[in-house]
């Protein structure tokens, strides 16, 4: 297991930096945690499940996930807590963390 940590960068573009430097290319990204200063987020409209909604948010929230590595790809859903005790989740696009970090826990596999 490789454990990923990421301050003062964007997230996807961290792990994916990390991943190939620790020689993974395949692997489950079994556990997220952390806290991001903005993120962007996307989600399925209701009527059409081959489109996106793609939202940015400029405010931080508490962040927890799950994904994978396929072909040094990253690929993150997560739940993004925010003020007012809500949770925004979908496919993460990018996360901006800096007042605090985040750690990926990566276990590599072969496809």
């Amino acid at each position: 297991m490789h454990v990923f940590e990421v301050k003062n960068a964007e997230l996807i573009e961290s792990i994916t930096e990390q991943a190939k430097a620790a020689g993974v290319t395949d692997g489950a990204i079994i556990s997220l945690i952390g806290a991001a200063d903005s993120f962007t987020i996307s989600t399925m409209p209701a009527d059409d499940p081959s489109a996106d909604i793609v939202t940015d948010y400029d405010q931080p929230a508490e962040l927890h996930g799950t994904g994978e590595i396929v072909g040094g790809v990253v690929h993150v859903h997560a739940t993004m807590a925010v003020a007012g005790d809500k949770g925004v989740a979908g496919h993460l696009h990018r996360a901006q963390v800096g007042h605090w970090f985040a750690r990926a826990y990566v276990l590599p596999t072969t496809v």
